[in-house]
């Protein structure tokens, strides 16, 4: 396991099923889920816990709490021409992930860097991880409802978790998607001004997924220009609507 930061987080998000797709496959067809959650779908489920421009969330690693399953399921999705068609969707069943993560300041909002308060937005990600999320959580797709919930990321022993007397497991996923930097995340310069795509090769070592940094994947792909997204001067002041101040949320 890695070290923690100062501003950590830790919690645990389940669901009945999920649906982390290829991208690739996303777009009509029949959807089918990787066997674990991208880093930027759990980045996603974090930025819907609680998030602001002013920082940005690093998911650091990930533990697979319950077996990994499948189940599919006949739907009728809403062709590009218009009617129903039939599909099939395989989904994860079943799931559950604790999630250590910790946030860091958006170097490229440096209009914002008088918000910069570490532990007010510590303490407010960790009351809305209580909260259960200021918004609804999904895992993967809109149809699969996630729950959060506080935890501690050591604590409790997973399905992959080596009993006594056991070897360890290890289990590569080959290529994989990992997230898209935006312009207003970049952090190296050749991603700069740009939209990027990720991609990496995960291994789970004793249900423990460790992700790299967005930074740190060398397999990407830059899909066009993109301009930094300005905010209103006022909306994200530091003493906005989003700050959470007060409990807000």
């Amino acid at each position: 396991m890695q070290a923690k930061y100062r501003n950590t987080v830790e919690f645990q998000v389940s669901g009945d099923y999920a649906l982390f797709s290829d991208p690739v496959t996303r777009v009509g067809g029949e959807k089918f889920s990787y066997q674990i959650p991208t880093y930027e779908a759990m980045k996603g489920i974090l930025q819907s816990v609680y998030w602001k421009p002013t920082f940005v969330w690093i998911i650091d690693e990930m533990r697979v709490m319950k077996r990994i399953q499948t189940e599919t399921k006949a739907v009728r999705p809403v062709g590009y021409n218009g009617g129903n068609e039939l599909s099939y969707y395989t989904y994860l069943k079943d799931v559950s992930y604790q999630v250590r993560a910790h946030f860091e300041w958006n170097e490229n909002r440096p209009e914002l860097a008088g918000d910069r308060n570490e532990n007010k937005h510590h303490n407010i990600a960790k009351r809305m991880i209580a909260r259960g999320g200021r918004r609804d959580i999904f895992l993967g797709t809109r149809e699969c409802q996630g729950y959060v919930e506080p935890c501690d990321f050591a604590s409790g022993a997973g399905a992959y978790s080596p009993k006594p007397g056991e070897a360890s497991m290890e289990l590569a996923f080959g290529f994989m998607y990992h997230g898209i930097t935006y312009a207003d995340e970049a952090v190296l310069k050749e991603d700069k001004g740009k939209m990027t795509v990720r991609f990496w090769r995960p291994v789970m070592r004793d249900g423990l997924v460790v992700f790299p940094r967005p930074e740190e994947c060398t397999e990407k792909r830059h899909i066009h220009a993109m301009a930094v997204k300005e905010f209103p001067d006022k909306k994200f002041s530091g003493l906005g609507e989003f700050d959470g101040e007060g409990d807000a949320g």
